[in-house]
């Protein structure tokens, strides 16, 4: 044996997801093509080319500023052009980025500061503020980066922090290497930081990204879910990016009005959406008449399962369908899912090419046709793990299995039928009552815009299902009486809510899903 056979394999480097997202396309002569343009301000863009220069050079300013190899970032970034040069340029230099929810609080950012023991915070000026009671408490953050033209004392600025870097090399990894981690949106509860590799990036572009949503290099893409959110950094950045496309930002909340200004003057033609704001664009466009004028020839939709008279109004308005689908954080974007001329309404459609799932029941053994299960999946995208949660580590990666926490029910016809989270999930009767069927239910009343359903207990300890409802006009009212004959004449006697309670808006979290758990606290 010679002593080059235990050598490790020479390495190009191109194991580096920020080399075949970013630099791949200047040699394949995408310098000058439009990656990401701004929708708010000046209107800024960047080139691919521009991309690649200036995430070469923040990967260097990393380096400049005593940053290490395998230290985490926080982003703290609304979309904008600074979020894809930090993210791409911290994988550059093997810097961990973390981007976050840009709505939490100042103790929620507290307490994932210490929990991820981040070396350096990069924020945008409008979110300072927020965070900045937490930053002298915190024994972690040595460097403190403000994208804005001024910078508190302790901080600086994002220019100042990249003022006189050159070009660096991106450092040569592994394809199981740590690249970035998400925060978990915190449906259910605290987020949790889920780690994820470089090659989970290449996995969902070569599977949700080419094989379901098809993404062309003359597309424009507008996502109303943020980059900081796995279904957001995939619609936004990855399968845009992935055949040279490009990705339209906005800063601001996505509002009904914002929304349709934003189609109305870029005119994308892939839309990658959420149901509750599917909702109130057709309430809206429904109630005025009209519609922004765009070529829209794709659009998507996840986070929560769409009730199915949104899919058909949206189709009645565009002639275009939804592709509901189901995610994860922990699988980084979307693997169950309708596809191009294959949507069923109401379902989640079948596994996205390269990932199996399978249901299962609480001992874990595989249910049949027409039983409620949990969903595991599997598949090349899963996260490394939970970051300082052993247990929930253990709990939720099964070997190649991730479960999930839905409850689906799996149809004659192959297709998937969303029944709600597995602690959402009870039973009426001694039969399952699933709360997204009974909120599809109420939804499609003409008065209802979105409701949620959880359980509560009667007056004999008895679960039962209580509807939480938000009207399309507070001004018209509805009798509770009449939606709960409404609900039983569609779905059953035994699944209607016993008690109905109007209110203004839904807790929700800042990629739409509504959280229940608040609504069990208050029931």
């Amino acid at each position: 044996m010679s002593a080059n056979d235990n050598a490790e394999p020479a390495n190009d480097g191109s194991g580096n997801a920020a080399v075949w997202f970013v630099d791949r396309h200047i040699a394949e002569g995408r310098a000058d093509k439009t990656a990401f343009r701004e929708t708010f301000g000046a209107g800024r863009a960047i080139s691919y080319g521009e991309l690649s220069d200036r995430s070469a050079r923040f990967a260097s300013a990393c380096l400049n500023a005593g940053l290490r190899r395998e230290e985490r970032a926080i982003m703290l970034v609304l979309d904008q052009i600074e979020f894809p040069v930090i993210f791409w340029g911290a994988l550059k230099a093997g810097i961990v980025p973390i981007p976050l929810n840009t709505l939490l609080s100042t103790s929620v950012y507290d307490a994932i500061f210490h929990d991820s023991r981040a070396s350096a915070l990069f924020v945008a000026s409008e979110l300072y503020e927020t965070i900045a009671p937490a930053l002298p408490l915190n024994p972690f953050i040595r460097e403190v980066i403000v994208i804005g033209d001024t910078a508190p004392e302790g901080a600086r600025t994002f220019d100042a922090f990249m003022e006189g870097a050159e070009p660096s090399e991106p450092v040569t990894v592994c394809d199981d290497e740590i690249a970035f981690w998400l925060y978990s949106s915190g449906s259910t509860g605290q987020p949790k930081g889920v780690r994820h590799v470089h090659a989970s990036l290449k996995a969902t572009a070569d599977t949700y990204g080419a094989q379901v949503l098809g993404v062309r290099e003359d597309d424009s893409v507008y996502s109303v879910a943020k980059m900081f959110f796995a279904y957001g950094l995939g619609n936004a950045m990855t399968f845009p990016m992935a055949v040279g496309a490009t990705t339209l930002l906005y800063n601001g909340r996505p509002t009904p009005d914002s929304v349709t200004q934003i189609l109305a003057d870029q005119r994308p033609t892939v839309f990658c959406g959420v149901p509750t704001l599917y909702a109130a664009l057709v309430h809206k466009w429904e109630s005025e008449g009209a519609h922004p004028d765009a070529p829209l020839s794709t659009c998507i939709s996840a986070g929560e399962a769409l009730p199915e008279e949104v899919g058909r109004k949206w189709r009645a308005i565009w002639g275009v369908d939804i592709m509901d689908g189901v995610g994860s954080t922990e699988m980084l974007h979307i693997f169950l899912s309708n596809r191009p001329g294959d949507v069923v309404y109401g379902t989640s459609g079948v596994p996205v090419p390269g990932y199996e799932v399978r249901l299962v029941d609480e001992h874990g053994a595989d249910v049949g046709v027409g039983a409620v299960g949990e969903l595991l999946v599997r598949g090349a995208s899963s996260a490394d793990g939970y970051w300082n949660q052993r247990d929930k580590t253990r709990s939720t990666f099964e070997g190649h299995w991730t479960r999930t926490g839905d409850k689906y029910e799996l149809t004659a016809e192959g297709r998937y039928v969303y029944c709600g989270r597995t602690d959402d999930m009870f039973k009426v009767s001694g039969i399952w009552v699933s709360p997204f069927e009974v909120e599809q239910a109420l939804v499609s009343h003409p008065a209802v815009l979105e409701a949620a359903v959880v359980a509560k207990r009667d007056a004999d300890g008895l679960e039962k299902p209580k509807a939480f409802i938000v009207l399309k006009s507070a001004q018209a009212g509805c009798d509770p009486e009449e939606l709960k004959t409404f609900v039983q004449d569609k779905i059953g006697k035994w699944k209607y809510p016993r008690w109905i309670e109007m209110v203004d808006d839904l807790p929700k979290t800042a990629t739409g899903k509504i959280q229940r758990f608040k609504l069990r606290e208050v029931a």
